[in-house]
């Protein structure tokens, strides 16, 4: 039985409404860490995506 990794990343707004992306893969629990800590940051629109191995996700324009 194989185990298949899931590698997320997050996209959002930065306090200065620049669009920004993850420069790291996490996985789940780890992809929800950070997104708090974001938000607790100030951050908006603070997204978890979903990326393949060795992809990182593009920010939102």
């Amino acid at each position: 039985m194989a185990i298949t990794m899931q590698n997320f990343g997050l996209t959002w707004t930065d306090t200065d409404g620049m669009p920004r992306g993850s420069a790291v893969a996490y996985d789940e629990p780890s992809a929800q860490q950070q997104k708090a800590a974001l938000e607790t940051a100030g951050c908006t629109g603070v997204e978890i995506v979903t990326v393949k191995p060795g992809e990182l996700p593009k920010p939102r324009r």
